[in-house]
């Protein structure tokens, strides 16, 4: 039975279906050996042999018992480093978060993606319909970042980012209005200011932006927070697989349960990997 390629790749967990839309333009998706760059694009998993950036993705196919999708998805948290990249695409000696995972880890994938200077709480999971859910900008999920930026800012600003702020996207060539978000000042000094910093983006603008189009140009960026999720005491280059208890929260939060996001409470203690 053949299906969009979105809903398929995205199930597969390759990547957020409207990420999948952007890398078919991009000419990074081949179908029987052909690239094809224009929607829509109907496969069928039994017949057609698809590649992501020259590789063959592999489906299951097999009859699924009542448990297998619970043992088949996996759930990581990270702390990812500066100059690491939120990417499974090999680009020379970038390094990328997967990199740190142990050898022949499951394939996972980036949950949105954070600039590679950018540091902080990323999620890596094979799940593609949550991935989706996450990641989409129709559904606003609110991340918090931790900003060290030049100057001192003032409580005008913090208005002025309540209220949103004019961007220019230069990907669709004009102006358009973020969402109102929430800042508030952990410290403040002549020469700079740190910052907590919660977006409900519905337009994938990046918070280095906004805060740069206000006049404070971003010196670190950390993110700490995304829906339910917080790093906890995860340090540079650790990860460790999301709790049982997590993952509900995750999911109740991701199909729009407002008990969902009230719900996570303190994740459970594990003990930490670090990367090598």
């Amino acid at each position: 039975m053949k299906e969009r390629i979105q809903k398929v790749l995205g199930n597969a967990g390759i990547a957020s279906r409207r990420n999948i839309e952007v890398m078919v333009r991009d000419g990074r998706i081949a179908v029987n050996g052909e690239v094809i760059r224009t929607l829509p694009i109907l496969v069928d998993i039994d017949k057609d042999k698809i590649e992501v950036d020259g590789e063959s993705v592999r489906f299951k196919t097999h009859r699924r018992g009542p448990r297998d999708d619970e043992d088949e998805r996996i759930y990581v948290l990270m702390n990812k480093p500066r100059g690491v990249y939120t990417t499974n695409v090999a680009q020379g000696v970038q390094k990328r978060a997967i990199d740190l995972l142990p050898p022949n880890f499951p394939r996972v994938y980036p949950v949105g993606r954070l600039d590679a200077e950018t540091r902080g709480l990323l999620l890596l999971t094979n799940d593609g319909e949550l991935t989706n859910r996450l990641t989409h900008p129709r559904y606003g999920v609110a991340k918090t970042y931790r900003a060290v930026v030049d100057g001192f800012v003032e409580q005008s600003t913090l208005k002025e980012l309540e209220q949103g702020v004019w961007i220019r996207d230069k990907a669709y060539g004009k102006s358009a209005k973020t969402s109102g978000c929430h800042a508030k000042i952990v410290h403040r000094e002549r020469e700079k200011t740190v910052l907590d910093v919660t977006l409900h983006e519905r337009q994938n603008i990046q918070a280095r932006k906004i805060l740069a189009q206000l006049g404070h140009k971003v010196r670190d960026l950390m993110r700490t927070k995304m829906g339910p999720l917080s790093l906890d005491r995860l340090q540079a280059g650790e990860f460790r697989p999301l709790t049982p208890r997590e993952i509900r929260s995750l999911r109740e939060f991701a199909m729009g349960r407002r008990e969902g996001a009230n719900a996570a409470g303190k994740p459970g203690r594990r003990k930490p990997n670090r990367a090598k």
